[in-house]
């Protein structure tokens, strides 16, 4: 199971987008939220983080539970 911490900003909503996470003991700032979906019971936000990779950060709003469901290698140039 990933250990995952996700701080969020929160405007009209709590929990509206992800700003930082920490996994494993390492923080990653986000730089961009790409795309954002729903499903019944969750919310998916796939995000490119400072260190140029791709995450799939998916929040279970009933209990308040992050994952990480995806990862991609950022071009690294």
């Amino acid at each position: 199971m990933n250990e995952i911490r996700v701080q969020c900003y929160s405007g009209y909503r709590a929990d509206q987008r992800p700003e930082r996470f920490t996994l494993h003991g390492r923080q990653f700032e986000i730089d961009e939220v790409e795309d954002q979906w729903y499903s019944p019971g969750a919310i998916y936000f796939r995000v490119r983080a400072r260190d140029g990779n791709y995450y799939v950060l998916r929040h279970d709003e009933g209990q308040d539970f992050w994952t990480v469901d995806g990862f991609r290698a950022g071009n690294r140039k």
